[in-house]
């Protein structure tokens, strides 16, 4: 069995709290005794009730102690040190001093964070070793030997499993996500994966569908997490899109057209996530507050005042500050004649600056109402050598292919990731 306890020390009157104290005291005992069983923190209890679980205590605390070693589990808590916990379960300050001087381990327990578990052993009143868990795969143990304390690593391999899934969309893409039996996460990355091709918060119609190649995490037989999305193909107002992960021989990692074309663009669609389009690209609109027609040479998008702003692509603010009607402003030149606007704002990066770079989905700002805005939105506006075009319409530049040299390589990681595709569950889909 094995002892957990939260450590801490709830907030009783002094009679109600020396009960508790003898209670834990009365469950250690047990622990040190009898071997190892979970305990969890105190919620609060009549003092009847306290006095059951006392005498239940005691009861068990007879059993007869010497049964080998015995193990207790700590919950960590907030500002819990390794000192802290040897102190409160009274063990031996000697040997917490031992364990710290092995070489390499101080880093590993410099920093407790609260919710971990440390499983400590003993055995009587020897302290025998501890085991924390340093990351997802290994474990770190300390253990005593006749000649002193020793560590080692204990590795518990992760497993990666790939899942080929379909789904139609019904409503949402996070709905189609939840009903072909996927976490959240998964839709998130179809998103991002496509993003630069599909609108998902205006273009995604009922009937769209989509087939998704991805990875699970497993660990000893047991689901850890979703991994990578590896391969996906989607069907969008009955235009079809693949996409297929590289990793090429110098690290980078991007989605792919399965001809090597990079799904990314040197733009992002639309910079901020929003509610829907107030005001779009128009030659003549007539203007809420000056009451008159006059051109809207860029596209207004509404959200809630604070809502993060992106830079739509890598460049260099050229503007940043109040100007009329746009009220706070960013301006940032992307070379190649590109330019892009964002009006409006509340409030601008903390430290964004003239003559700074910026990269592509960088928060530059926040949506806001300034100047001449009759409700919070971000105006955004984008030229190609002074020439206002409709950021909603305007072609946008892609970012670079496969370089010729790994094309090789990428055909032969890509060319099996897009034939799981065709193992979707769904004949019909999978032929398109």
């Amino acid at each position: 069995m094995a002892l957990a306890i939260k450590l801490g020390v709830a907030m009783l009157s002094p009679s109600r709290a020396r009960i508790m104290q003898l209670a834990g005291c009365a469950l250690l005992a047990l622990a040190w005794s009898e071997g190892t069983q979970t305990v969890q923190a105190f919620p609060e209890r009549t003092d009847a009730g306290i006095a059951a679980e006392i005498k239940a205590a005691e009861r068990l605390a007879s059993v007869q102690a010497a049964r080998g070693l015995s193990s207790v589990q700590v919950i960590v808590s907030r500002n819990d040190t390794l000192d802290s916990i040897f102190r409160r379960l009274q063990l031996s300050l000697h040997d917490l001093a031992a364990i710290r001087a092995l070489p390499s381990l101080t880093p590993h327990f410099d920093r407790l964070y609260p919710g971990e578990l440390l499983k400590l052993t003993y055995k009587g009143d020897v302290f025998i070793g501890l085991e924390r868990r340093v990351s997802p795969s290994s474990t770190l143990s300390v253990i005593r030997q006749p000649e002193g304390f020793a560590s080692k690593l204990i590795e518990v391999p992760l497993e990666t499993r790939k899942h080929i899934v379909h789904g139609v969309i019904d409503s949402s893409l996070f709905q189609a996500v939840d009903a072909a039996g996927l976490n959240d996460g998964i839709a998130v990355a179809l998103a991002d994966i496509f993003a630069w091709d599909i609108d998902f918060a205006q273009d995604i119609q009922v009937g769209d569908e989509f087939d998704v190649t991805y990875e699970t995490i497993m660990q000893d037989g047991k689901y850890l997490r979703d991994g990578n999305v590896l391969a996906a193909r989607f069907v969008n107002q009955a235009r079809t899109y693949e996409a297929v992960r590289y990793v090429s021989p110098d690290g980078t990692v991007g989605y792919y057209t399965p001809e090597g074309r990079s799904l990314r663009r040197a733009f992002i669609r639309a910079p901020v996530d929003f509610t829907r389009v107030s005001s779009g690209f128009s030659a003549s609109r007539f203007h809420p507050i000056l009451n008159r027609i006059r051109a809207h040479k860029g596209v207004d998008y509404a959200a809630p005042i604070g809502t993060p702003v992106h830079a739509a692509g890598d460049g260099r603010v050229s503007f940043v500050g109040m100007r009329g009607g746009y009220g706070n402003v960013i301006e940032l030149d992307h070379s190649r004649g590109i330019s892009t606007v964002y009006g409006h704002l509340s409030r601008f990066a903390r430290g964004l600056r003239r003559g700074q770079l910026v990269k592509q989905s960088q928060v530059i700002g926040a949506v806001g109402m300034t100047g001449l805005a009759t409700g919070p939105h971000l105006h955004y506006e984008y030229r190609i050598n002074g020439v206002h075009r409709n950021p909603q319409t305007v072609p946008l530049p892609s970012a670079e292919p496969v370089p010729a040299q790994w094309q090789a390589d990428f055909q032969k990681q890509s060319a099996p990731l897009l034939k799981t595709l065709a193992q979707s569950p769904h004949p019909a889909f999978a032929a398109r």
